[in-house]
């Protein structure tokens, strides 16, 4: 019974974004009818699709979630993970949106994904499901360059943003800006040079920034330099191995990386 009361008492990663952006609405004075536009999704897509796998067939689930479209086209990332759900990527949607908002990117904010570990599927596999993804969601109107466009997330790839180019550009070869329905390809398929490093980049100049603020040191009781910090990861994929080039650039220590299989340390 006790644990069920905690239960009903947590919130939700939506919740949880909701009740931020109810301190900024109240922060920044703004009025009750505008804070209900801001905060609600506009629109969510479910979508289960049949897919046959080593003889047998498998349903797959998948979400996109689409925030704003204040500014088109929507921008967001693409999950394949056995945890993603519907409240997920709606909060996660809305952080995207609040996020471009923020630095003035002129974009929407989306999310979507599958549910699904990703390893436990070959490469051909995954390219069947992900261009079966691709085309249930082109044919919802959901995606294209100018309105809904994907990047790589958590389980996802460059190779994975090729094959929903390929499968776009095989239901609309009329379209000449076929290559900007994803961000995050792969080099050779139109790729920006420097994107795969970018969010762990920008995790270090974070960093860096809050060391140079006295007054938020000391709210975490830190009294060391950034060079003299030891510095711990969580999580080891394009964002936390990113992360750590970035560091260790910066001659900064790294001691512990760690992974959902387990972690690596070593204090010196």
């Amino acid at each position: 019974m006790i644990e069920d009361n905690l239960n009903d008492n947590r919130k939700t990663f939506r919740e949880n974004v909701e009740s931020f952006v109810d301190k900024a609405i109240k922060e920044l004075e703004i009025s009750e009818d505008i804070s209900k536009i801001v905060k609600a999704c506009r629109s969510v897509i479910q979508i289960k699709f049949p897919i046959k796998i080593k003889g047998s067939t498998e349903i797959i689930y998948g979400w996109r979630a689409i925030h704003s479209t204040h500014r088109l086209p929507s921008k967001g990332g693409l999950r394949y993970s056995e945890n993603i759900n519907q409240d997920e990527v709606e909060a996660l949607s809305a952080l995207m949106t609040f996020k471009s908002c923020i630095v003035d990117v002129p974009f929407g904010g989306a999310k979507g994904g599958l549910k699904l570990d990703p390893s436990k599927y070959s490469d051909h596999e995954l390219e069947m499901i992900t261009k079966k993804f691709t085309r249930e969601l082109a044919r919802r109107g959901s995606l294209s360059p100018s309105r809904d466009v994907p990047a790589p997330d958590v389980g996802t790839s460059p190779k994975i943003m090729a094959w929903i180019v390929d499968a776009y550009k095989s239901m609309h070869p009329e379209d000449i800006n076929y290559a900007a329905v994803v961000t995050g390809k792969p080099l050779e398929h139109g790729g920006i040079r420097g994107r795969l490093q970018a969010t762990g980049r920008g995790v270090t100049q974070a960093i860096k920034e809050f060391y140079r603020h006295p007054d938020e040191l000391k709210k975490y009781k830190i009294d060391k330099n950034l060079t003299d910090s030891l510095v711990s990861v969580q999580g080891f994929g394009n964002v936390g191995l990113n992360t750590c080039r970035a560091l260790n650039e910066e001659n900064i220590k790294i001691i512990c990386v760690s992974e959902k299989e387990g972690m690596i340390f070593d204090e010196a």
